[in-house]
C-alpha cells in the first residue's frame, strides 16, 4: 500500500517526517526502536515518539517492549509472533503460525523469549 493512500485513509496530514518514518518501516524486515532509526531520520526524539504514537492510535504501527527496555515498532499489517533472545536481545519475527486461543480472551501479541540459534551454539 502506498504511504500517501494509507495516510489519506486514516485522515492524517502527510508531513515529511511521517513520510520518512513510514518509508523506513515499510522497508524493514524486523521491528525497530528509536535507536535503530535515529541515524536515518531528520527529526528529534520527541517528534519520532509523537508520530509513532499517532500511527499506533490509527493502527498503522504496533509496538512492544523488549528485554532491553526499549519499545520496538513495526507495521500493523500482519499479526505474527516475535522471538526475543535473552542473551543478545535480538528480535526475530516468527514466520511459523501459532494457533493459540483462550476462551473469553482476545490475543493481540505473542512474544517468545529464550536463547536464539546463534547464542545457542
Amino acid at each position: 500500500m502506498k504511504i500517501e493512500k494509507l495516510i489519506e485513509e486514516k485522515n492524517l496530514k502527510l508531513t515529511s517526517a511521517r513520510r520518512e518514518l513510514l518509508e523506513i518501516f515499510f522497508h524493514s524486515l524486523k521491528p525497530l526502536s528509536f535507536e535503530d532509526v535515529r541515524s536515518r531520520i531528520k527529526m528529534d526524539k520527541a517528534t519520532f515518539y509523537r508520530n509513532v504514537s499517532k500511527f499506533e492510535d490509527q493502527a498503522i504501527l504496533s509496538s512492544f517492549e523488549s528485554n532491553d527496555k526499549k519499545r520496538y515498532y513495526e507495521l500493523s499489517t500482519l499479526k505474527h509472533a516475535h522471538f526475543i533472545c535473552k542473551i543478545c536481545n535480538n528480535i526475530e519475527c516468527v514466520k511459523e503460525s501459532f494457533s493459540l486461543t483462550l476462551e473469553g480472551y482476545e490475543i493481540e501479541d505473542i512474544i517468545l523469549k529464550g536463547i536464539c540459534k546463534q547464542c545457542n551454539k
